[in-house]
């Protein structure tokens, strides 16, 4: 790539989510590191400011570059992205404002980074652009917030913790947020589920269509499908079966892992490089993945339901989608509302996800007819509010490990967060930033 006039530039920087990731961004900005120069765009330069001021208080605005640029405007995206290396999109709900950004990034042969969490989008970017964006050496990243990168590096780690000849054999994360306040969820989100409902025959229809994936060798046996509701009395949780996008990327960067044992060869990756990307592929095991969202009382998953029943029965036509993204503080029973979290709320704020694993001490095992399980493993990631304070964290460490060894990344192409940052120092970084990988218990003998 020939030398851009920015690092960075953040899409949507005077958003909800926008103005935080800023904030984060800002962090990284004044210290020794690959992000040097930082732009912020959107429609509005005042709004660009006034989140500008926001996000750098109490110390006073740096003089950062804020381009008018707007997804109904295509020459403005694609002036914006010929100008920088990589461009963190936040405008979401991404069905309706993300394939422009897409599509000029990949003109430009810029790299791009977003926090959706829409499956649908994902993968009508992955067929409509992923072989222009690997000619055009354009790295495509969706799902950089919370949706999933603690979801995929959490199932890695996870995967670590079973030492040959112990194997995985499915592998079901539970979500539980909590906090010393109310929580209060990301609008965004609810605005992705609702346009996730209307689009559930456009999925499918595009899954349709697209070539088989290769499918992963997980051993032994698939898993019963289990109830929709279960208490979990080792974690203490009552959870909800969630149809989630964090366990459609999983399932996509395990079909590429079963397509590229050794994951993606670097645009220009050392022999070094080669060697460990091929060593750390080599310990991450494939296993039949779900998530849950967990609460510590039954009528936490009560108020779960009722909003998923809202969504599930207005979704599905216009007048009621209208109603739903009108009144999203009555339909989901307060948990979003159209202000969004206070400062306090976000701050008190945190979520922990187990992931429990259920596998066999020794491989062998697995092909033995009627064999169960008989390995127990649970991890946990944990960290800070999710939509405002883990999904910066982690688009931010995304992007620096973009800017800073991006010959060791593939050339290009439409990829999952978890193919493309598996072998990196990913888990690491988040660590050092607020965001904890444990070990909570190892247990043989099941039966």
């Amino acid at each position: 790539m020939a030398v851009r006039e920015f690092d960075l530039i953040i899409f949507g920087a005077s958003g909800f989510t926008g103005k935080y990731v800023v904030r984060e961004a800002l962090k990284f900005l004044s210290a020794p590191g690959p992000l040097r120069s930082l732009a912020l765009a959107g429609r509005s330069p005042s709004k660009l400011a006034a989140a500008l001021q926001w996000a750098a208080s109490p110390s006073p605005p740096p003089p950062l570059p804020l381009i008018p640029a707007d997804v109904s405007h295509p020459d403005s995206l694609l002036a914006l992205c010929r100008r920088t290396r990589l461009v963190l999109d936040c405008v979401g709900p991404f069905r309706l404002y993300g394939e422009p950004v897409v599509a000029a990034c990949v003109e430009a042969g810029t790299d791009y980074l977003d926090i959706s969490g829409e499956p649908e989008f994902m993968e009508r970017m992955e067929a409509k652009y992923h072989e222009q964006a690997e000619k055009a050496g354009s790295l495509v990243v969706s799902a950089c917030g919370f949706d999933s990168v603690p979801a995929e590096m959490g199932l890695m780690f996870h995967s670590l913790q079973w030492v040959p000849p112990a194997v995985p054999n499915r592998v079901e994360a539970y979500l539980s947020l909590e906090s010393e306040r109310r929580i209060v969820g990301n609008l965004g989100t609810y605005e992705s589920a609702v346009l996730g409902v209307a689009n559930v025959r456009q999925l499918q229809d595009l899954r349709k269509s697209r070539p088989k994936r290769a499918r992963p060798m997980i051993p032994g046996p698939a898993p019963p499908k289990g109830p929709l509701v279960e208490h979990n009395k080792t974690l203490g949780l009552w959870a909800l079966k969630l149809p989630s996008a964090d366990a459609v990327v999983v399932r996509r960067t395990l079909a590429m892992l079963a397509e590229n044992p050794h994951g993606l060869p670097g645009a220009n990756e050392s022999d070094e490089h080669a060697e460990k990307r091929k060593a750390y592929w080599s310990t991450v095991k494939p296993a039949h993945f779900g998530v849950k969202i967990g609460t510590k009382s039954i009528l936490g998953i009560f108020r779960f339901m009722v909003t998923g029943l809202f969504i599930g029965l207005f979704g599905a036509f216009a007048v009621g989608r209208s109603l739903l993204l009108k009144f999203p503080e009555i339909f989901s029973l307060g948990w979003f509302r159209k202000t969004g979290p206070t400062e306090e709320e976000v701050r008190s704020a945190l979520f922990n996800m187990w992931f429990v694993g259920h596998g066999y001490n020794d491989i062998s095992l697995a092909s033995q007819s009627g064999k169960k399980p008989d390995t127990e493993v649970i991890t946990r990631v944990s960290g800070p509010e999710i939509g405002y304070l883990t999904t910066p964290i982690t688009l931010l460490q995304c992007a620096l490990i973009v800017l800073s060894e991006r010959e060791n990344l593939p050339k290009g192409g439409v990829l999952t967060p978890g193919i493309v940052f598996g072998p990196t120092d990913l888990q690491k970084r988040l660590q050092d930033n607020g965001i904890s990988f444990d070990v909570i218990s190892t247990r043989a003998s099941l039966h």
